[in-house]
């Protein structure tokens, strides 16, 4: 039987001001969680499309970019990750270079090391690294951004009077992050690569040449395409995500907040789905 004196038990403690306990079953917070995806999913398609166009009108009338900001941001997103991205793609080389070497040695295989470490730099952690490091310097800068100027109401200000905000605050954005994670990846893959050529170096007593040779023989040009092609779609990504989740912020500090740790949540998960397709992508064509 359904319990009608339940419900009016509860209106009473509501109306003496008694704190009652919502209790809610699996199914409503499936739905709404299925909801707020779908959402999500549409907004974000919608910003995507918002912002290629503003893109492509931008690239057209190069005249209409803002170059100061563009310039701006490549040095902020570039320049300034370059020690970290180094250094981390470093060691990842490194590591990877020590546990291959720890079980091809001992079926006298030493030289396979160059091969472990120059596929999984190049095809997959270098860019995927650099991502990472993106995500939590620009794509939250991006979202914490764009969200202060909501509270500040700078972005009405902007609409009323007539400039389009997508095109005023995004482009210059993602113009320099497109243009600088290639050129960090490269740096990553260079790292990553010496990192492998230390432990050869050390730990097995590789000469240089022939660690060099063994890497640029089985690395062929499609390899670092492959790679180059995974750090200009995770730059776009960022870019995109970091600016919608900034118009997408809440009109208090918490919503500023809440706006940066969801731009690395979506852009980190967004990003592994869009590496598993190019991966999946490439191994059947190729």
């Amino acid at each position: 039987m359904f319990n009608f004196e339940g419900i009016g038990l509860k209106d009473k403690q509501k109306e003496k001001g008694i704190h009652v306990v919502e209790t809610r079953s699996a199914f409503d917070h499936i739905g709404e969680s299925a909801l707020a995806f779908m959402r999500d999913m549409i907004a974000m398609f919608a910003m995507m499309g918002e912002t290629i166009a503003a893109v492509g009108d931008a690239l057209r009338n190069p005249r209409k970019i803002r170059w100061r900001e563009t310039l701006y941001y490549m040095d902020v997103c570039g320049a300034d990750a370059v020690p970290i991205v180094a250094v981390l793609c470093f060691l990842i080389g490194f590591i990877i270079g020590m546990q291959s070497a720890l079980q091809i040695h001992k079926y006298g295989g030493d030289i396979y090391v160059a091969d472990a470490v120059g596929f999984s730099i190049v095809k997959e952690l270098g860019p995927f690294m650099v991502a990472m490091i993106c995500t939590g310097r620009a794509g939250s800068a991006f979202a914490a951004e764009i969200g202060t100027m909501k509270v500040s109401e700078e972005i009405d200000a902007m609409t009323t009077m007539g400039l389009v905000p997508s095109r005023f605050l995004v482009v210059p954005k993602f113009i320099a992050l497109t243009f600088v994670m290639p050129l960090l990846t490269i740096i990553g893959d260079i790292a990553g690569l010496l990192g492998g050529l230390s432990v050869a170096m050390i730990k097995l007593g590789l000469p240089f040449i022939a660690y060099y040779n063994r890497t640029f023989q089985v690395l062929l040009p499609r390899h670092f395409a492959e790679g180059l092609v995974k750090s200009l779609t995770f730059a776009a990504i960022i870019a995109v995500i970091g600016c919608w989740r900034g118009f997408e912020s809440g009109s208090d500090a918490q919503g500023v907040g809440k706006a940066a740790t969801s731009s690395v949540v979506t852009s980190i998960f967004l990003i592994v789905v869009a590496d598993f397709v190019i991966t999946m992508l490439v191994n059947v064509w190729f």
